[in-house]
């Protein structure tokens, strides 16, 4: 596979600019330099909303057709350079290459169902005539693309989640400027690359790593008409504070919970266990981090997941069988060697894990966590999962929603009303039923509510959001 080039331009209105190497972008297994990335100051910043504006109106005007082409543009060229994307993954944000693999495999299925939903922006007509004072009318209503949009991706899925906005704003029509996370830019540096290469008006797109406090145009500026955003809750709601009139979508954190109930396949339940937990070390907003288990078969579920748990390999992201790469910065693996420390004090006992060295946290395993320790209450964003027994499926399902989150939970269960329970009475975006909550399907609608976030993606979700209902009302149409 391919290196990192040495160095990577930022891009404004469709154009590569090579304005300076100041972002210095590490290996994140190494701690090495891997390449450096060009970073954007104001003026630039604000050049793009500005290109964004005037691109407005002929991105508006481009006909489906050419929308669809751009995507698969993009899918075909995401395809051919699968395995240097790949690898950049790898490198830059510290992803086991097969992890890496599969979300460059995303990353091509969110642009294909782009594509497909950019020819299906339907409208429809509506009878008017629901009293005598409305005889004569009659409505109909299209979707028209909201305008210039506002992007901010994280780092830990630095290609599928800029996807998740690039693609349906694309597919809608709406001109966009994007800043990637600063960790981990080189991937929305490639799919800049790739858009280049496509017949997209000049400026319908801007790419720019920059600092957080040079960020502040990509919120507050008023000809911004959306602002997307995928991150924490602390910065997610500090900025939709200050977005002004601006439509806000946020795709924030969770300690998502999953309940195993009695009777089902422990083997499978294992299995999907050390993914939903333990993938990419953990750092994922719907990362297993609350194990709910039955009572009648916690001992021996434990016992397994202990076992699995000890014998995922940690090492290379670049080694097939690693399963446990790095995190993303040393700080975050000794925050989470902290919060383990203070659920012990607590009478939290250590099944297995609990420890750093250098970027790399142990998988870790507790039980017995105070419900308000942070290792339970907060989002770990990490390899660290609590176990815990119940009795009462009623109760586990209490005990879900006793958090300040609400992205997704998993619920294992052969018993259907059970299954129903849990999608009825949860607080949270998305139930998944006899998988672990960790489990997202580019094309369903994802998002949370409480601290979990505000709106939904998944393409034509998005697609939704980034337009608006324009109608036509009509009186006496078709009368002679």
């Amino acid at each position: 596979m391919a290196q990192l080039a040495d160095r990577y331009p930022y891009y404004l209105a469709n154009e590569a600019v090579q304005a300076n190497e100041d972002l210095v972008v590490t290996d994140k297994y190494t701690g090495e330099v891997a390449t450096r990335v060009a970073q954007a100051d104001g003026e630039a910043i604000d050049r793009a909303i500005g290109a964004a504006v005037h691109a407005a109106e002929p991105m508006r005007r481009m006909p489906a057709h050419a929308r669809q082409a751009v995507l698969n543009h993009v899918v075909k060229r995401l395809g051919e350079r699968h395995d240097e994307l790949s690898r950049a993954l790898c490198i830059e944000a510290g992803k086991p290459i097969k992890d890496a693999r599969g979300e460059v495999t995303r990353g091509i299925d969110t642009f294909r169902i782009a594509a497909e939903e950019a020819v299906r922006i339907y409208g429809e007509h509506q009878p008017l005539d629901i009293s005598p004072r409305a005889e004569g009318y009659q409505a109909i209503w299209k979707r028209v693309p909201i305008g210039p949009c506002s992007f901010i991706s994280p780092f830990n899925f630095p290609i599928n989640l800029a996807a998740h906005k690039i693609a349906p704003a694309i597919a809608v029509g709406c001109p966009f400027v994007l800043k990637p996370a600063s960790l981990t830019p080189v991937g929305a540096i490639i799919l800049g690359e790739i858009l280049a290469e496509t017949d997209l008006p000049k400026g319908a797109f801007s790419i720019l790593p920059c600092t957080r406090e040079g960020a502040d145009a990509f919120t507050e500026d008023p000809r911004l008409k959306l602002l997307s955003f995928t991150g924490s809750p602390e910065v997610g709601w500090k900025l939709k504070a200050k977005a002004g009139k601006k439509k806000v979508v946020l795709e924030l954190g969770g300690n998502a919970a999953c309940v195993v109930d009695e009777g089902v396949d422990l083997d499978r339940v294992v299995e999907r266990m050390m993914v939903g937990a333990f993938y990419q070390s953990g750092q994922s907003c719907i990362g297993v981090q609350r194990i709910l288990i039955h009572a009648s078969i916690y001992t021996e579920l434990k016992q397994r997941l202990v076992e699995a748990t000890r014998a995922l390999k940690a090492g290379n992201p670049l080694d097939d069988d690693t399963f446990l790469g790095p995190m993303i910065t040393e700080k975050d693996a000794a925050r989470l060697e902290a919060w383990t420390r203070e659920a012990v004090e607590a009478g939290a006992k250590v099944l297995c894990g609990g420890e750093k060295d250098g970027r790399f946290f142990q998988a870790t395993l507790l039980e017995d966590v105070p419900r308000d320790c942070k290792a339970s209450a907060e989002e770990a964003f990490g390899p660290l999962a609590c176990l815990e027994p119940f009795d009462d499926f009623a109760a586990a399902c209490a005990a879900v929603d006793d958090s300040a989150f609400g992205l997704q939970a998993g619920i294992f269960t052969n018993d259907l009303n059970r299954a129903f329970y849990a999608w009825d009475h949860l607080d949270v975006g998305g139930v998944v039923i006899n998988d672990v909550p960790s489990v997202r399907v580019d094309s369903m609608p994802y998002g949370g509510v409480k601290d979990s976030g505000l709106g939904r993606e998944g393409i034509r979700f998005a697609m939704e959001d980034m337009s608006e209902i324009r109608l036509m009302m009509l009186k006496d149409v078709g009368r002679l």
